[in-house]
């Protein structure tokens, strides 16, 4: 229908030089132009070049937002470049803009390259006016519609143009529908609605001090700098650093001819799913709300009807709705979120994205894909994360526990969540960051609750359905949400919920959510494990795959990822016990045993204070006898635990003084015993020691290779354990392969002596017991000087293995412990860190070094090997880094492996692709 004349705009836009254009007609566009349009825009250019009935419109690029955002004023091109396109697109329509007749409106949303769901603005039915409202009534022939649209704009440009409180619309809005004595604004007539539009205008101007704007250009502008500005909102700039979305991206802004859900019962907006956004399930999902406008589905305001309830209302839209979604799925080969409007019996297209999904549904989808010919696995790998799989193990509620179900909402994003009831967002981080365990219970959500959704383990809402506001941020961010929960009649006020039979649960109280169910239970329900963790536990019994072949599809995609990944995955293990179950979760190896925790326990500690009192060799020689049987007897557990695969054994890294009692403690016992006038010898020996071992920051102190150093026979007992550990094993017929770690090591003399020392026990080890080992040298680079001066120190070492907490600990000048509780919560909120450094490795910092150890180590010793064995190597972003540059091995904490592995595939189709590239 707009065929010729879209060709026309596009030949009179064209006219702008292509270096100033800062606006494209959406018949310009096209999906890849994500940077420049938006997601929104450059999809609904895609569905415009796809022949889909788009309302026509044009789209103000990002690099026009950025320049406003930059400046504080629009680039001098751009109100030129707007004027032409409405003009165009006001020949297009056969109408003006706010026109006293028949007026032009349009809507102008936001529409960034990442999507935001709820987090920018927009603004509908722009263009009304005092003047044009009684035209759009007189074309339309519904006085009623006319003023609805007109409220809705006053109401919209109020709060996000204006800056008026929301509430004060929505408490006017509420005082005319008990004045009729309804609770449904359907049941408002014209005449109500014009006293309510006379009400709102009275709120803008009693809190603005000017009038509504009457002029309809005016409006569009105001609103066009709204949206730019909501880009750099309090709330938009949460989300970004939830979703780790880069702030500079800036957004764009869709101008779009409205069309219009609220013309009767003939008229209504929906969004749709082309599969199951919770679960991944292939069939019809979707919500639909009869004569309603766009916001009113998301916003969740009126619970709606399911999709599938759309073939008995109007079949003809319905169906041929049905034929876009297959032809959108097929041409995006994903799961696609659409978003469209009837009017009259006439379908419009106004939004598809590629949806987002729960952690199941993503593995679920990539796998459906793949068995339907759609996309390979190398895709369908790429389409899931480490992140979606950690979800995936977390516990789910025991279904044969006693618990007490006072509602059932519909599952809108799942998991299992337990806290204290709250009732508005503010409290939810406040009792959050006291250590509180929350539940955001709403009526419905909206874009101010984003700080509260995020604080709390899950969301519960009466209102809405799988695509409400609370549904779709949920499910983006992870967290668990049950929404529509219509049982509860929630009073935000007087902070309560009340149940179906009249039990009324405080704010305070507990209660369960179970976001795959949609059940709510009073206090607090049992969990067990989820079928992903007894998959990899080796426990989930055959035909057990309840979950609808979730683990089937998790096993498919984790066997391509150990196909693809070149990087080895190995555990954090200091026992058998850990050490087996890392075996279980796919680890091949341990990169890093802590040989300090082995000398935790009442018998081991006494022996450890004798080794710290001893002030000869006699006394000292004494207690490391006693130690060593006994270190010797855990190494030969865990080398039978990872029998065939690498175990790198730390040699005792922590200052002495954690083997030390608490020095206040220590001292208020010598001082009761002496006041007894009974002291105890050892307890004054003891804190003598203390004393002589404080340190002022004992992680700088004496620790690591220093104590090999100052202490004689330390580390040669530790080596010597682990040595004789091995030949025993070896002599069984079994194949031990220990290799031997130096920690904290700053510059290669002391590697070297080390070396020397451990190089001398081995061979006394093979020569008495006859057995050949090949035990490799190595060190832990955690120390920047150990990174800048990697080239010598792997002169004396065979490996090294990268101790990121430590050496991000030291680059950044940071004590661990201390900062993430004082300042870090400062530091992420104004934006200067995007995520903690303990969490993701620092590529500019930490990565710089980490690179340049590398280089150096390997151009001095091109078979070194290189791991990484802090908590980084069991996290997504650093997966993928640390095969950038070229580790082997990444090693983290069991549960933590099967992430690692998928992320190392990932890792390894990306760089493939982009080499290909």
């Amino acid at each position: 229908m707009f065929s010729g004349v879209r060709a026309t705009v596009r030949q009179e836009t064209e006219t702008v030089s292509a270096e100033q254009k800062f606006v494209y007609d959406f018949t310009e566009g096209n999906r890849d132009l994500k940077d420049l349009l938006g997601g929104k825009g450059a999809n609904l250019a895609e569905m415009t070049n796809l022949g889909l009935p788009v309302p026509p419109g044009f789209t103000i690029t990002t690099e026009a937002c950025k320049v406003y955002l930059e400046t504080g004023t629009e680039p001098a091109p751009l109100r030129d470049e707007v004027s032409a396109h409405l003009d165009a697109l006001e020949r297009q329509m056969g109408k003006k803009l706010g026109d006293r007749t028949d007026p032009l409106l349009v809507s102008v949303r936001s529409g960034a390259k990442f999507s935001m769901p709820g987090m920018m603005d927009t603004v509908l039915n722009i263009g009304l006016s005092d003047a044009s409202v009684a035209g759009l009534a007189t074309q339309s022939g519904n006085d009623r519609f006319a003023w609805d649209s007109y409220r809705r704009l006053i109401q919209m440009f109020g709060k996000t143009v204006l800056g008026v409180e929301g509430d004060l619309f929505e408490e006017a809005l509420e005082a005319a529908k008990a004045a009729k004595g309804t609770d449904d604004d359907l049941d408002l007539d014209a005449a109500d609605l014009k006293k309510v539009v006379k009400t709102f205008k009275g709120i803008v101007k009693a809190h603005t001090g000017r009038d509504f704007p009457q002029d309809p250009r005016e409006q569009m502008d105001l609103a066009v700098h709204a949206v730019f500005d909501s880009w750099n909102s309090d709330r938009a700039k949460l989300y970004r650093r939830q979703e780790r979305i880069p702030g500079d991206l800036a957004t764009a802004v869709n101008v779009c001819s409205m069309v219009f859900g609220n013309l009767g019962a003939d008229s209504g907006t929906g969004v749709a799913f082309t599969r199951d956004p919770a679960s991944g399930h292939v069939g019809v999902y979707g919500d639909y709300l009869q004569n309603a406008q766009g916001e009113d589905v998301v916003a969740g305001i009126r619970n709606t009807v399911q999709l599938a309830d759309l073939e008995g209302l109007d079949k003809v839209s319905y169906e041929q709705l049905m034929s876009i979604m297959k032809t959108l799925e097929g041409h995006y080969k994903d799961l696609c979120d659409i978003e469209f409007t009837i009017e009259r019996g006439k379908l419009w297209m106004l939004q598809t994205r590629v949806g987002k999904r729960t952690a199941a549904a993503a593995f679920r989808i990539a796998v459906q894909l793949v068995d339907e010919g759609v996309i390979d696995l190398d895709e369908a790998l790429h389409r899931v994360t480490g992140g979606q799989l950690a979800q995936l193990m977390f516990p789910r509620f025991d279904e044969s526990a006693k618990a007490e179900r006072v509602a059932r909402g519909i599952a809108a994003s799942p998991g299992a969540a337990v806290g204290k009831a709250v009732f508005d967002s503010y409290t939810a981080v406040k009792w959050s960051r006291s250590g509180e365990q929350v539940i955001l219970v709403r009526r419905e959500t909206n874009p101010d609750d984003l700080d509260g959704m995020i604080a709390a383990e899950g969301i519960l809402t009466s209102r809405g359905g799988k695509t409400s506001h609370a549904a779709v941020v949920a499910r983006g961010m992870g967290k668990t949400c049950v929404c529509g929960a219509e049982d509860l009649d929630v009073d935000t006020k007087k902070r309560r919920f009340t149940t179906a039979d009249g039990r009324v649960v405080e704010e305070g109280e507990l209660i369960s959510i179970d976001g795959s169910t949609g059940k709510v239970y009073l206090g607090e329900v049992p969990v067990v494990p989820s079928p992903v963790v007894e998959y990899f536990e080796g426990t989930l019994h055959a035909g057990a795959d309840e979950e609808g072949g979730l683990v089937q599809a998790v096993h498919r995609l984790m066997a391509h990822a150990d196909v693809r990944r070149r990087m080895v995955v190995r555990a954090n293990a200091d026992n058998a016990d850990d050490a087996n179950r890392a075996r279980r979760y796919g680890a091949q190896g341990i990169g890093l045993c802590r040989t300090e925790h082995m000398f935790l326990g009442e018998e081991r500690r006494k022996e450890v204070e004798r080794l710290i009192l001893a002030d000869n060799d006699k006394d000292r020689d004494a207690a490391l006898s006693v130690l060593l049987p006994l270190q010797k007897s855990d190494f030969v557990e865990l080398f039978q635990a990872m029998d065939g695969l690498p175990v790198t054994v730390r040699l005792l890294d922590p200052p002495l003084h954690e083997f030390l009692p608490d020095i206040t403690e220590l001292s208020v016992r010598v001082a009761l015993a002496e006041a007894r006038k009974d002291p105890n010898e050892n307890d004054l020996r003891l804190l003598q020691a203390v004393h002589k071992l404080h340190e002022q920051n004992p992680m700088l102190g004496l620790r690591g290779v220093r104590l090999g150093l100052v202490i004689p026979g330390l580390f040669a007992m530790q080596v010597r354990a682990i040595a004789e550990a091995a030949a025993e094993r070896r002599r069984g017929g079994a194949d031990p392969r220990p290799e031997v770690m130096i920690p904290l090591v700053g510059t290669v003399q002391e590697l070297e002596i080390v070396r020397d020392e451990c190089e001398q026990v081995l061979a006394e080890v093979a020569a008495s017991t006859g057995v050949s080992l090949n035990i490799k040298l190595g060190t832990m680079i955690e120390l920047p000087r150990a990174a800048v001066t990697a080239g010598q120190i792997a002169e004396a070492a065979e490996f090294f293995s990268f101790g990121t907490n430590d050496l991000t600990q030291t680059v950044w000048g940071f004590s661990r412990d201390d900062v993430e509780a004082s300042f870090f919560t400062a530091y992420l909120e104004k934006g200067i860190f995007g995520v903690s450094p303990f969490e993701t490795i620092d590529r500019d910092g930490v990565g710089a070094l980490i690179k340049h150890a590398v280089r150096e180590g390997r151009a001095t010793r091109p078979d070194l090997k290189l791991g990484v064995c802090g908590e980084h190597g069991g996290d997504p972003d650093s997966v993928h880094f640390f095969h950038e540059v070229g580790l082997d091995y990444v090693s983290c904490s069991p549960f933590r492996i099967p992430v690692a592995r998928l992320e190392a595939g990932r890792a390894a189709i990306e760089t493939a692709g982009s080499d290909s590239r």
